[in-house]
């Protein structure tokens, strides 16, 4: 049986919901920035992936694989604790960054 996945908007205010239920809710149209991952100077430390708020990070063989923009609201975490020597990610805006 598949169940409809609810968007933000359909959701009641004040909205409790269950633990674990975060992938029934795609939230990346909230964002305004968006983050760039650079494969080429990622170091893979996973630091990004452990403080992603969204699980929007995507892991593979210990490598970060992609970041999931269907779930990714641009908190920008991600970008803060990436090391500030390497900078693998970097935050523009949604309305600038390429499709």
């Amino acid at each position: 049986m598949n169940k409809k996945k609810l968007g933000y908007k359909e959701l009641p205010a004040g909205d409790l919901l269950e633990a674990g239920t975060a992938l029934d809710f795609e939230t990346g149209s909230w964002r305004s920035d968006r983050p760039i991952h650079d494969e080429e100077k990622c170091i893979n430390c996973l630091i990004c992936w452990a403080y992603c708020p969204d699980s929007a990070i995507k892991v593979e063989d210990g490598k970060v694989k992609e970041i999931d923009l269907r779930y990714c609201k641009g908190c920008g975490i991600c970008a803060q604790v990436c090391p500030p020597k390497i900078k693998a990610i970097t935050m523009v805006e949604e309305n600038k960054a390429e499709k």
